[in-house]
């Protein structure tokens, strides 16, 4: 069976503190560790309430002392926001304290609204056509030292911390394929160019020194409760704070309820609706055979599982629900 990978935003949930979320996301990374999924992922987002993983290397940093065998990465940081030697330093500070654990996925969003962009980079320029080059420039810091080589990423040089592209568009996923990197699609959001993607990625992909053949990780929105109907209500808080993103008002994510009808109009529903068709919804039966159909649809060779989730303790049981579906259906396959 492919494995199963953790996305987290450390949702801070209406009338919580960001410490609150940071400790849940730890809690929640000791549970994946116990569950056996492979990768914890925290996601860089700036001034969003609902979100506490802004200093995503940082965090990465408390995930991993809490932890001590599951993969924690950056899913991603968005290096258009960052210089290159920067990120080098950092992660391979990450690598240094905790060898062998540390991913490095990267995305040329801002991963944030375009004033908050500006404050964070104080210059506004036409950052997505450096990106590829950036790109190559961290890897040159995250290697071996070249000859003549005076800028140096100290911790950082020699580390080779696995560089992933992150996308949701062709662009990424053809850079990715040139390359010879791993490639993760955000279908959890945004799914309309996620087959074109997967299909650019492996026809174009080139075999590199990191990786012989084309490896596709595909976000998706899990959400699993005992019963179809509970599972359904846990997914209105998500929809809540999709629909309050489309207009404007991002905050703290809600509480879930009973029903959205009155809550948003027909129009709204349909947007969000389509931007999370890629969700999986529902009961154990209903989540296993969900993933089931994601996994043959795709081919996905790595699925990242995310849920924002209002009550933290209802999330945790959803990825133990997920894993046990992972599980059966590893069963149903050897068998």
């Amino acid at each position: 069976m492919i494995p199963f990978s953790v996305l987290d935003l450390s949702p801070i949930v209406r009338g919580a503190t960001p410490a609150d979320a940071l400790r849940n996301t730890r809690e929640l990374a000791r549970h994946a560790e116990r569950l056996d999924y492979k990768r914890f992922w925290l996601a860089e987002h700036h001034n969003f309430p609902g979100i506490a993983s802004a200093a995503t290397s940082v965090v990465i940093g408390y995930v991993a002392e809490g932890t001590s065998t599951i993969r924690v990465g950056s899913g991603g940081v968005m290096l258009p926001n960052h210089a290159p030697l920067v990120i080098a330093e950092q992660f391979g500070t990450l690598e240094s304290l905790y060898p062998g654990r540390i991913d490095l996925g990267l995305g040329r969003a801002p991963g944030t609204d375009q004033g908050t962009a500006r404050a964070l980079r104080r210059a506004m320029g036409p950052s997505d056509d450096r990106f590829p080059e950036d790109v190559v420039e961290l890897q040159r810091y995250l290697g071996p030292q070249q000859p003549g080589q005076t800028v140096r990423a100290v911790p950082g040089m020699g580390t080779n911390v696995p560089i992933w592209l992150l996308g949701s568009s062709l662009f990424s996923a053809q850079l990715a394929a040139e390359m010879g990197l791993p490639f993760a699609f955000a279908s959890h959001f945004a799914p309309d160019l996620m087959m074109n993607a997967l299909k650019v990625y492996r026809t174009m992909f080139r075999p590199s020194d990191v990786l012989d053949k084309p490896y596709a990780m595909l976000g998706i929105n899990v959400f699993a409760a005992d019963t179809d109907e509970e599972a359904q209500r846990l997914f209105t808080s998500l929809q809540q704070q999709f629909w309050n993103l489309r207009r404007g008002t991002p905050g703290q994510l809600p509480p879930p309820v009973n029903t959205m009808e009155g809550v948003w109009t027909p129009i709204e529903r349909a947007g969000v609706d389509h931007a999370l068709s890629c969700a999986v919804v529902g009961s154990p039966d209903t989540v296993r055979e969900g993933l089931a159909s994601f996994i043959e649809r795709t081919g996905a060779d790595e699925l990242m599982v995310t849920a924002q989730i209002f009550d933290h303790t209802a999330r945790m049981h959803s990825f133990e629900l997920v894993a046990q579906a992972r599980d059966a259906l590893a069963e149903r396959q050897a068998a």
